[in-house]
């Protein structure tokens, strides 16, 4: 299956992120430590939003009702309880 890219900006922002990383750290082992942070900070973002994908309205107005119900079933509970 295909990765999803990052967004364009991203990308971008990486790359440039990257180039100054170079030049000024002169370490090599210290620049690879960096720029896997950099790509850290943003693949994490990225696994995070694919989990949680952007929900239909219907799938909203599903639990919306499921709520309900359920904050019904509780105020009824209560109510009994009281008497």
């Amino acid at each position: 299956m295909k990765e999803k890219k990052l967004p364009k900006s991203i990308r971008k922002y990486i790359r440039k992120e990257k180039a100054r990383i170079r030049k000024s750290v002169f370490d090599i082992e210290e620049q690879e430590k960096l720029i896997s942070e950099l790509y850290q900070k943003f693949l994490k973002k990225e696994k995070i939003n694919q989990e949680n994908p952007i929900k239909t309205e219907a799938e909203k107005n599903k639990n919306k009702k499921n709520k309900d119900n359920k904050n019904k079933k509780k105020s009824e509970s209560n109510k009994k309880s009281k008497k």
